[in-house]
């Protein structure tokens, strides 16, 4: 059997859901295709396909129904469906994909060329580059309407429908022939469409509809009112192109925040050269105020980096030598030296605009169940239309002029172009704005979960807290503090431990001058010595000091009190005597309290799973005010998961997407935390970049404002339609009200939903 690959297309001139339904309905049934996943608002289709698929038949075929088709990537591995999956054709939500994607547990080893991430792949640097170029060459996103397909078809179908009314005046007795002409110029095109669905598999097409009661009109000598039809119907048609074109700027616009060029230094020199060329391990300089054009690490310098553009944050993050800085982000106030992490075409923001496409190729429930009942509602329209243009005449009576004519303006209101895209265009949008804000989501079925959560379960080391621990008490016994954190930071020098690191960040905060320190020797598990200022030195744990010398009582009741209140103590000694102690904690962060209280509110039950010491963990549970689970193992996290979502609840897992698969794969939705990485990306359903508690909160705020969206759209769409399907029947309105109906009710969807790509006002 033949492995199954991916291979995605960008597609032109998709401006509606029944244009991804036509393109999805014909390709599927192409041969060697096992599944299609096609987004409107990302312009975009993915075939999963065998070997022995014609590629080239597969654009053909799309450029048949009217569109065209260019290949984004070459073919990819794609990873075998689940049964569940496979049977649901689009739902790629499952949580077996989360497993899979711990099975990375060092993200130092994690590569980009060797897996698929359930479902997405990355694209090859050559590959990755034509994406991004795609990103700017979609004329259908970018191109003035006037000089598009659909525009010039709409702006000549306008036309002769002026000419047939200037020579209907002129010469009143060829007027229905000219009518006809203008209706021809417009109906041609649709008819074609309508007829290449039909032979593709979707009969029942917005087209096939339009063609109908077109012909239909002309044949009751309504010649005039099928041309204007036409002509408004190419108009709607033509602002959903509009609309649908501003969704998808919405995410793309990411692409232009890169510089296009960058500052290459090569054998001490510095010259300019195109940003996607750039390779791995490449050393670049950034002037103040330049976007940095590249991911990567600092090499020498200190600035504030305002990363807005990628990760939503509005303050400026200073950030120093061996902190990572992400492409697109704004240097402040300093020159830095980079060195280049990530090949323009893998970069955060690359990445960031594949995964917001491909998530809005997955449907979410809300959009399969519409899709399916639009399969039933378009040949039931079909049928009561021809009930309404035979029955009265039959039985009661009736004109048949008059009632075919209303059967027909039936099949113009019926069309269910604003119902089906009054899902995918909210989802869009919010996966696009949410994106925007640091907020991934993995498709329209995370995004449509988040907002049944009711509980959320987070870890404490680097979700809760900052992940690196902190000076925060410094006792001298006979000393000044300064000089208890001097001798402390004089024999720490040149270690990696995560305490010795905030000693010195401590020293480093106050500007203290710290003195070399010869001799150093470290004893595992217990501290180091080293002579420092001509006098021996000690720093280590407290039952490490007491083997050295007897403390006092008041000395052991401090130290205790600290322990207490979940912090590590170091003690240091000085020749003989306790000079002093050192305490540091892993520190909740600054936003934890805030974020956590938007849960509270939001009626969100809270819980702490930690792997930490029960003391640790409690101090800390007290100071946010959250329940506490500590001393846990993975299976005892996976099992307090499962047990919350017996009592019914909705579970939401918050960590760092690594140290945590299998609590992470029993919850409802896993969420990351991060910034910018690897992991962050690609390990959960959803992925916070700027790593804040409280951006939590906002992802479950942005689904059931999603969801608000959706139900307005669709009371729209069907409203809009139920009103003139009894003004018709009563004769109020016509033909015209009809294609007013059904364009106009697709236009006011998707701008309702492009509402969503605007900040949500606070209540």
């Amino acid at each position: 059997m033949a492995e199954a690959t991916q291979t995605r297309y960008r597609i032109e001139g998709m401006d509606c859901a029944s244009c991804a339904a036509k393109i999805d309905t014909a390709v599927r049934r192409m041969p060697g295709v096992e599944d299609v996943s096609v987004s409107v608002t990302a312009g975009t289709m993915t075939v999963r396909h065998n070997g022995e698929s014609d590629l080239s038949a597969i654009a053909r075929k799309v450029k048949g129904l009217g569109y065209s088709a260019s290949q984004l990537a070459g073919k990819q591995a794609a990873p075998a469906l689940e049964p569940e999956a496979a049977c649901c054709g689009h739902d790629h939500h499952t949580h077996d994909h989360r497993v899979d994607h711990h099975r990375h547990a060092d993200p130092a080893n994690h590569t980009h060329s060797a897996h698929g991430h359930g479902g997405h792949q990355h694209i090859a640097s050559g590959e990755g580059g034509a994406s991004q170029r795609a990103l700017h060459h979609d004329g259908s996103a970018t191109s003035a309407w006037w000089s598009s397909r659909k525009g010039k078809l709409t702006i000549v179908s306008g036309a002769a429908l002026v000419a047939a009314y200037g020579i209907g005046h002129l010469v009143p007795s060829i007027a229905p022939y000219a009518f006809v002409v203008a209706l021809l110029v417009g109906l041609v095109p649709i008819a074609r469409r309508a007829i290449m669905a039909a032979m593709a598999g979707t009969p029942f097409s917005i087209e096939m509809l339009m063609t109908i009661a077109a012909v239909g009109a002309v044949i009751i000598d309504a010649g005039e009112e099928a041309a204007a039809v036409v002509f408004l119907f190419l108009v709607g048609e033509l602002l959903e192109g509009v609309a649908a074109g501003k969704a998808r700027q919405s995410i793309q616009s990411l692409a232009a925040l890169v510089p296009k060029e960058a500052l290459l230094e090569e054998n001490g020199q510095t010259r300019a050269v195109a940003a996607e060329s750039l390779a791995v391990g490449a050393t670049i300089l950034v002037r103040p105020g330049d976007r940095i054009s590249a991911d990567g690490v600092i090499l020498s310098g200190d600035s504030a980096i305002d990363e807005a553009p990628v990760t939503g944050e509005s303050t400026p993050v200073r950030k120093g030598v061996d902190d990572n800085v992400f492409a697109g982000t704004i240097n402040g106030d300093a020159a830095l030296r980079v060195r280049v992490t990530a090949a323009a075409a893998d970069n955060t923001i690359a990445r960031v605009v594949k995964l917001v496409e491909e998530a809005q190729e997955s449907k979410a429930p809300t959009e399969r169940f519409i899709d399916r009942f639009s399969r039933y509602y378009t040949p039931g329209v079909v049928v009561v239309g021809a009930l309404v243009a035979i029955i009265p005449p039959l039985l009661l009576g009736g004109a048949w002029g008059e009632w075919v004519y209303k059967g027909l303006a039936i099949l113009l209101i019926g069309c269910p172009c604003a119902l089906v895209i009054s899902t995918p265009a909210a989802i869009a949008a919010s996966l696009s704005a949410g994106a925007r804000r640091g907020l991934l989501m993995k498709g329209g079925a995370v995004l449509e979960a988040l907002g049944t959560v009711n509980a959320v379960a987070l870890d404490k080391t680097g979700t809760l807290t900052e992940g690196k621990p902190k000076v925060t008490d410094i006792i001298g016994f006979g000393h000044s503090q300064t000089d208890v954190l001097t001798y402390a930071a004089a024999l720490e020098t040149g270690s990696n431990h995560p305490l010795a690191r905030a000693i010195l960040s401590g020293a480093a905060a106050d500007k203290l001058p710290i003195p070399a320190a010869s001799d150093a020797r470290a004893t595992g598990g217990k501290g180091v010595t080293a002579t420092v200022g001509g006098k021996a030195a000690f720093l280590g744990s407290p039952q490490a000091a007491q083997e050295r010398l007897m403390l006092s009582a008041e000395q052991t009741a401090r130290i205790t009190a600290l322990n207490d209140e979940g912090k590590t103590v170091s003690v240091l000694i000085i020749g003989e005597t306790l000079a002093g102690a050192i305490a540091m904690r892993d520190e909740p962060r600054a936003d934890a309290k805030s974020g956590l209280t938007a849960l509270t509110n939001a009626g969100v039950r809270i819980i702490m799973l930690t792997g930490d010491n029960r003391r640790t963990a409690t101090a800390i549970g007290s100071a946010l005010g959250i329940e506490v689970h500590a001393e846990l193992m993975p299976h005892d996290k996976q099992r307090i998961v499962g047990n919350l979502k017996r009592e019914g609840l909705i579970v939401a897992k918050v960590g760092d997407g690594i140290n945590d698969a299998p609590a992470l794969a029993a919850a409802d939705i896993g969420i990351a935390m991060g910034g910018g990485t690897d992991v962050a990306l690609e390990t959960a359903d959803a992925a916070v970049l700027h790593g804040r508690v409280g951006d939590v909160a906002e992802m479950i705020k942005l689904s059931k404002r999603t969801m608000g969206n959706i139900r307005q759209n669709i009371a729209i769409a069907l409203g809009l339609k139920a009103v003139f399907l009894v003004t018709t029947i009563a004769g109020i309105t016509g033909l015209w009200p009809a294609i007013l109906a059904d364009t106009g009710a697709t236009v006011l969807v998707t701008l309702n939903a492009l509402r969503l790509l605007a900040p949500a006002r606070e209540a």
